[in-house]
C-alpha cells in the first residue's frame, strides 16, 4: 500500500479465516495490523495504539460495529473507521455516514474496493495527524426503521450522501426522474439532522399556481391582495428551526427565485404587502426532474440561485437502472398493502420478478408501488402471477431483450478483461459472426448483415 510512513490498522472481525484474509490482501511492509474479534477490545486498541484506521463488520459482541463506530468517533473524534457487512439495514448505512464512518462496504465488494478504500482512509489519517482535532459532531435523532428500499451500488451511494449532508445545513439539490423518490430522500436528510425535532414542510412549486406561491413561502399581509381578508404566516416562517422541501423548483418562477434567493442569502424575508423584514433559520432542500443547467441557459432559471441550490447535490437513478432493487421493492409493497389490513398476506411468483424486472418503469418507482396496490385489489391468489400485474407486455418482451443484450456486453467485457490476446470488440465480433452464419447462406451475406468486409469474417473461424 502507498503510505509514506508505517501506519497501524486494527481489524475488528468474528470470523478468523476472513481477518487473515484482509491481512493478507492490506499487508505491506509500511502497514501495521491488528486484529481482534470482539468490539470492546476493538475500541481499546484503538485508542491505545493511536492506530490510524479501524475496519470492523457490522455484527460483532458485545456491542455491533454502528455502537463501536460510535464509541470511537467520541474517543478519538477524527478516527477513520471503515465499516463491512454483508447484509445491513438503509439507516443502518445513513447512521454509519452520519457518525462519521470513512465508508460503508459490502461483504462482497471487498475484493475490489477494500484495498483502495483503506489507502484513502490512511491518507486521510495522516493528513490528520498534521492538523488540530476537531470535535464530532454528535446528533440525537436516531430514526427507526427502512426509509428508502434498495441494495444496488448506486442506492448505497445515496445512503452515504445522505449520511454526510445530514450534519450540515448546507441546501441540497436532489435530482432524478418523477416518481425515483425525491421526498422520500429529502424526509430522510430531515431525520438524521439536528433539525429533526423541528418542522418539515414539503411544498409543490409545480402544484400551486405561480401568483399564490409567493404568499404560500412567505406569507402575506390582511389586504395584500383581493381575498387576503387576514394576515398569514408562510412555510418559512411554520417552518424556523426546521427544513423546507422545495419540490418541482425548476416550476418557480423567476419573481419567487428572486426572493428565495434573498432568504438563501441573507435569512432575511418580508410577507406579501408588508414592509418589516422577518428572519427564518430554515434549511432548503430542493428537487427536480429537469436538467437546471439547462433551464439557465434559456431564461428559465436563475444562475445565482442554481448555484446556492447545487452546493451538494443527490442524484437518484431511475428504477430501470438498478433492476436489482425491483424485488425488494416488490416485496415491501405488497407488505405494506398486508399491514394496512385491506390484503391478504400475497407473493410473487419467480416468473413475475423476472416480468417486473424487465419493464422499463417509465414512472419508476411510484409506478411500481401502485402497479402493486391495484394487482393486490385484484389478486384472486395469494401467489401474484404475471397475468396478475397490468403491465404492457410488448414493452416487457422488449426490454427483456435490451437487458440480455446489456447481460451480454457485461459476459463480453469481463472475458475481454481476463484475455491477454483478444479486445471487447473483437470477441463480440467473433460471437456476432458466429451467430450470423446459422442464419445466412454465406460469409458474404453473414458480412453484408453486420456491416464489416468479408475478410473480417473470413477470418473468424468456427
Amino acid at each position: 500500500m502507498a503510505i509514506s510512513k508505517s501506519q497501524t490498522i486494527v481489524i475488528a472481525d468474528s470470523d478468523p479465516d476472513f481477518t487473515k484474509w484482509i491481512e493478507t490482501h492490506l499487508g505491506a511492509a509500511s502497514v501495521n495490523i491488528v486484529t481482534t474479534q470482539s468490539a470492546d477490545k476493538a475500541e481499546e486498541i484503538f485508542v491505545a495504539k493511536n492506530a490510524d484506521l479501524l475496519i470492523a463488520e457490522m455484527n460483532l459482541i458485545p456491542f455491533d460495529g454502528l455502537e463501536l463506530l460510535k464509541r470511537v468517533r467520541m474517543r478519538v473524534p477524527n478516527a477513520m473507521v471503515i465499516l463491512n457487512g454483508t447484509i445491513f439495514s438503509t439507516n443502518a448505512v445513513i447512521e454509519s455516514m452520519r457518525l462519521g464512518a470513512f465508508d460503508v462496504l459490502r461483504r462482497e465488494s471487498l475484493n475490489f474496493e477494500l484495498k483502495s478504500t483503506a489507502e484513502r482512509a490512511l491518507q486521510s489519517a495522516e493528513k490528520m495527524r498534521t492538523q488540530e482535532d476537531e470535535s464530532a459532531d454528535t446528533l440525537q435523532a436516531q430514526p427507526s426503521g427502512d426509509i428508502i428500499i434498495g441494495r444496488s451500488p448506486a442506492m448505497q451511494d445515496v445512503y452515504k450522501l445522505i449520511g454526510r449532508v445530514a450534519t450540515a445545513d448546507a441546501p441540497v439539490l436532489i435530482t432524478g426522474e418523477s416518481g425515483v423518490g425525491k421526498e422520500v430522500v429529502s424526509n430522510a436528510i430531515h431525520q438524521f439532522s439536528r433539525r429533526t425535532k423541528g418542522e418539515y414542510v414539503a411544498i409543490n412549486c409545480a402544484a400551486i399556481p405561480s401568483n399564490l406561491l409567493e404568499s404560500e413561502l412567505f406569507g402575506h399581509e390582511k389586504g395584500a391582495f383581493t381575498g387576503a381578508v387576514t394576515q398569514r404566516i408562510g412555510r418559512f416562517e411554520q417552518c424556523d428551526g426546521g427544513t423546507l422541501f422545495l419540490d418541482e423548483i425548476g416550476e418557480m418562477p423567476l419573481e419567487v427565485q428572486s426572493k428565495l434567493l434573498r432568504v438563501l442569502q441573507t435569512g432575511e424575508f418580508s410577507r406579501v404587502g408588508g414592509n418589516q423584514n422577518l428572519q427564518s433559520d430554515v434549511r432548503i432542500l430542493a428537487a427536480t426532474n429537469r436538467r437546471l443547467e439547462e433551464e439557465v441557459e434559456v431564461g428559465n432559471f436563475r444562475e445565482d440561485l442554481f448555484y446556492r441550490l447545487n452546493v451538494v447535490r443527490i442524484h437518484i437513478p431511475p428504477l430501470r437502472k438498478r433492476t436489482e432493487d425491483i424485488r425488494l421493492l416488490a416485496e415491501f409493497f405488497l407488505q405494506k398493502q398486508t399491514k394496512k389490513g385491506k390484503n391478504r398476506q400475497l407473493t410473487l411468483s419467480n416468473e413475475a420478478i423476472a416480468m417486473l424486472e424487465s419493464y422499463h418503469w417509465p414512472g419508476n418507482v411510484r409506478e411500481l408501488e401502485n402497479l402493486l396496490q391495484r394487482a393486490a385489489v385484484l389478486a384472486t391468489g395469494n401467489v401474484l402471477l404475471p397475468q396478475d400485474l397490468p403491465l404492457d407486455q410488448g414493452d416487457t418482451t422488449m426490454m427483456a431483450g435490451f437487458n440480455a443484450l446489456r447481460h451480454a456486453a457485461e459476459t463480453i467485457l469481463t472475458a475481454a478483461n481476463g484475455s491477454s490476446e483478444l479486445t471487447a470488440l473483437q470477441i463480440a465480433t467473433n460471437e456476432l459472426v458466429k451467430a450470423a452464419r446459422l442464419r445466412c447462406k454465406d460469409d458474404k451475406e453473414v458480412a453484408k448483415l453486420l456491416g464489416i468486409s468479408e475478410a473480417k469474417v473470413t477470418a473468424v473461424k468456427e
